[in-house]
């Protein structure tokens, strides 16, 4: 039996038939927790969750900011008896391909929707796989007194960005794995960090900036190619955190200032036209918080207020920039939240968001983050999950199955 086209919207005509001739198939009203069906209501929130790693395996959605998709296939990393590999699902279908094969281990979530292709390092090579024909080719090798990572991919396609960081740096982060235990170290440690790009058909490294700072969350504007932003990384309440970069004049612009004590932005991301970076604001941190945005160009600032039980590890916004999503986060995170463990729908109104509960994360362990997205159609918020005990990647759809 064909699987029903889950994400793709049916014209009127084809709705009616099939309420005509098809007898409607209930989907199980369930508490979202062990051991669930492929799809489920969500019996707190009435809406529909849908797992989409139906596979074998351990899966992994893409961080927030990171866009997983090319055209309506979502890519994302599985383990398996094959090791850690890339794979994408069809949101149509469901259908699911694996698309690397190199056993070793594989570094970056870096989709180009134009080449139709996945970037990705292993070790000090950077590699690219096309998802259709699955043919690898080895792009870059760093030099041995260069050894970055790539992040990000430019709008046009024609660069690849990242940072370097010093030896010692590296040898912080193997003596001491848990951030807890890391993250101070590093920011007090002050060691250069340098920002670069690779020009993809030249196969050359340019060095950006350097900095006694710890450089990181390198991410391409989506349609600027040259504008690239990065953040002063350490305990939030002591750094001005989001910058950006124009790589061909080097002019470095501040996004948001920190004007009082404890106040705390992060987790920036880019809107879908460029023309914002969009963050989590605390002012001050755990007292009240907003979803704010900047204007890249005129530095004028948007912001949203909400609960402290709404604040979410991260944010997104969807493709036409009308609605927020949030992952929540449980009473161990910063908002110290008492009914926070909730994937969040927020519609803006005035100057605050209003918010619709969507899936129960109640059984979820918030060591890991859900990571929201939205679908290419705004129809699905997607996200990881490990209340199932392993995790998996979910799809809860925005629609209320009560009308």
């Amino acid at each position: 039996m064909k699987k029903q086209d889950l994400f793709a919207p049916l014209c009127l005509p084809v709705l009616l038939l099939l309420a005509l001739s098809t007898p409607a198939v209930a989907q199980p009203v369930l508490e979202t927790g062990k051991n669930m069906p492929d799809e489920w209501i969500d019996k707190d929130t009435q809406h529909k969750v849908i797992r989409l790693s139906r596979k074998e395996g351990s899966s992994s959605s893409f961080y927030f900011h990171n866009n997983p998709f090319v055209g309506n296939k979502m890519v994302f990393f599985s383990t398996d008896k094959n090791g850690r590999q890339i794979y994408t699902v069809d949101l149509s279908t469901l259908h699911i391909e694996q698309v690397t094969q190199q056993p070793s281990p594989k570094l970056g979530e870096i989709v180009g929707p134009q080449s139709k292709a996945v970037f990705y390092q292993i070790k000090d090579s950077v590699w690219t796989t096309e998802l259709d024909s699955k043919r690898s080719r080895l792009l870059f090798v760093f030099p041995p007194d260069f050894k970055g990572s790539i992040t990000t991919l430019n709008a046009d396609e024609t660069l690849l960005g990242g940072v370097w960081a010093t030896d010692e740096e590296k040898e912080i982060s193997k003596k001491y794995p848990a951030k807890g235990d890391y993250f101070n170290r590093i920011y007090e440690a002050r060691l250069p960090r340098t920002l670069f790009f690779i020009d993809i058909k030249k196969k050359k490294l340019h060095k950006i900036f350097t900095d006694s700072a710890w450089l990181n969350h390198v991410q391409f504007s989506p349609t600027d190619p040259n504008l690239l932003m990065f953040c002063h990384e350490g305990p939030w309440h002591k750094v001005n955190r989001i910058w950006t970069i124009d790589i061909n004049t080097g002019t470095i612009q501040l996004m948001h200032k920190r004007t009082v004590d404890m106040e705390i932005a992060g987790h920036e991301w880019f809107a879908p036209d460029g023309k914002n970076i969009w963050f989590d604001l605390q002012v001050p941190r755990s007292v009240k918080f907003y979803v704010a945005g900047t204007d890249v160009k005129t530095l004028t600032e948007k912001r949203y207020e909400l609960t402290r039980d709404e604040w979410s590890i991260h944010f997104t916004i969807s493709p036409d920039q009308k609605l927020f999503a949030g992952d929540g986060g449980d009473s161990g995170q910063v908002a110290k939240a008492k009914n926070g463990r909730w994937i969040y729908l927020f519609h803006p109104e005035g100057d605050k968001l209003v918010s619709e509960k969507l899936v129960n994360m109640q059984y979820h362990y918030y060591k890991l983050e859900p990571n929201v997205h939205f679908s290419p159609d705004g129809k699905w918020i997607i996200f990881r999950a490990n209340f199932e005990g392993d995790e998996q990647v979910y799809a809860v759809e925005i629609a209320n199955t009560k009308g």
